[in-house]
C-alpha cells in the first residue's frame, strides 16, 4: 500500500511537470501571437505561429554537437572511461533510449555536465572539474539527471522556447520602430494607439524571456524526479547537487565576504539548489522501492578518463552527422 502510495506521488509529480511545461509554452506562443496582431491583425498571427514553426524545424536539423566542438570537447570512448559507460548503459537501458551512450569530456575546471541532441543522436558532456570531485554514487545521479533530459527531448524544447522568444523580441522591436515613425500623428492627435498595445510592445520580450526561464527551472526539476525513479538513489544527485553549490559558489564567497543573491528566483534558469535537494529527500523512499541504487552495481573503479581525448574538428562532427542522416 505504501509502495502505491508513494508511485502515485512520483507519477503526479510528472503530470504536474508536464502541464506546467505545456501552459508555458502555450504562453509564449500567445505573446507571440499578440505581438503579430498588433502588427499585422490575424495575418501577423499566422505568419508568426509560421515562423516560429520554421525556426523549430530548422533547429532540428542542426548537429547539436556543434556546440560540443566550439567548447574544445572531445569524444570518450569506452577504453577510456569503462566505469561511466557501465553507468549509462544501464541507464539508457532503464530510460528506454536505444542508440548507444556517447559520452564527451570537456577540459574545464568548472563542476558542469549536460546533454545535446536528442534519443536519436544525442550524447551527454561532463567537464574535468566535475570528474574529479564526484565520487561513483554522485556521479551516477548527475549522468541519471543529464539521460532524462535526453529521454524527454528537453534541449529541443528549449531551443523552441528560445526561438519563440527571440521572434518576439524582433517582432516587438519592429513594433516599436512603427510607434515612433507614427509617432508625429500621435502627437498631433489624428492617430490613437491604446496604452495596451504600447505596454504589450514594451514589455513583451521580458514576458517572455521570464517564461523562457520558467520553463527553464521546470525541466530541471522535472530531470530530478526522473533521475531519481532511473537510479533508484536520489540522495546520489542531492549529494551531488549540494556538492556542486558548495564548489561553485565557495570561490566566491570567500572574496569581500560576498554572497550570490537568492532574490529574484524568477531570473534564474535553475530552481534554488535547497529545493532541489528537498524534493528529492521527499521521493527517497519512492526510489529505493523499486530497485536497489544503480551506483551500488558499478565496479568500485575510478572515473576520471584514463587518457583525454583530442578535441572535436568540425570536419568530424560533419562526417558523423551525414553518417547518421543515411
Amino acid at each position: 500500500m505504501k509502495k502505491t502510495v508513494e508511485t502515485d506521488n512520483l507519477l503526479r509529480m510528472r503530470l504536474e511537470n508536464w502541464l506546467r511545461a505545456a501552459l508555458i509554452i502555450l504562453g509564449l506562443l500567445m505573446v507571440l501571437g499578440l505581438i503579430g496582431w498588433i502588427i499585422a491583425g490575424g495575418t501577423g498571427v499566422l505568419w508568426a505561429l509560421v515562423l516560429a514553426c520554421l525556426m523549430v524545424a530548422f533547429s532540428r536539423r542542426l548537429p547539436a554537437r556543434t556546440l560540443l566542438g566550439m567548447q574544445g570537447a572531445g569524444l570518450l570512448r569506452r577504453r577510456q572511461a569503462p566505469v561511466l559507460y557501465a553507468m549509462l548503459d544501464v541507464l539508457y537501458r532503464r530510460a528506454g533510449i536505444r542508440c548507444p551512450p556517447a559520452l564527451f569530456y570537456v577540459p574545464s575546471v568548472q563542476l558542469n555536465a549536460f546533454a545535446v541532441g536528442d534519443t536519436r543522436d544525442g550524447g551527454i558532456a561532463v567537464t574535468d572539474g566535475l570528474l574529479r570531485r564526484l565520487d561513483r554514487r554522485e556521479l551516477t545521479g548527475v549522468l541519471a539527471h543529464e539521460v532524462s533530459h535526453l529521454r524527454h527531448n528537453d534541449t529541443w524544447v528549449m531551443s523552441m522556447a528560445a526561438m519563440v522568444t527571440e521572434l518576439t523580441v524582433l517582432a516587438a522591436t519592429a513594433g516599436q520602430l512603427m510607434l515612433l515613425a507614427m509617432l508625429p500623428w500621435i502627437a498631433a492627435g489624428e492617430l490613437q494607439v491604446p496604452v495596451a498595445t504600447i505596454a504589450l510592445l514594451i514589455f513583451a520580450p521580458t514576458f517572455s524571456t521570464l517564461l523562457q526561464l520558467s520553463l527553464s527551472r521546470n525541466r530541471e526539476f522535472a530531470a530530478d524526479m526522473e533521475a531519481a525513479a532511473l537510479t533508484g538513489d536520489p540522495g546520489g544527485l542531492a549529494s551531488a547537487l549540494a556538492t556542486l553549490e558548495r564548489y561553485q559558489g565557495s570561490w566566491l564567497e570567500s572574496l569581500f565576504g560576498y554572497r550570490r543573491p537568492t532574490r529574484l528566483r524568477w531570473l534564474h534558469t535553475h530552481p534554488p539548489t535547497g529545493e532541489r535537494i528537498a524534493r528529492l529527500a521527499a521521493l527517497q523512499p519512492t526510489a529505493t522501492a523499486g530497485h536497489p541504487g544503480l551506483w551500488r552495481t558499478i565496479p568500485d573503479e575510478r572515473t576520471i578518463p584514463v587518457e583525454t581525448p583530442a578535441p572535436l574538428g568540425h570536419r568530424l562532427l560533419l562526417r558523423r552527422r551525414l553518417r547518421s542522416m543515411r
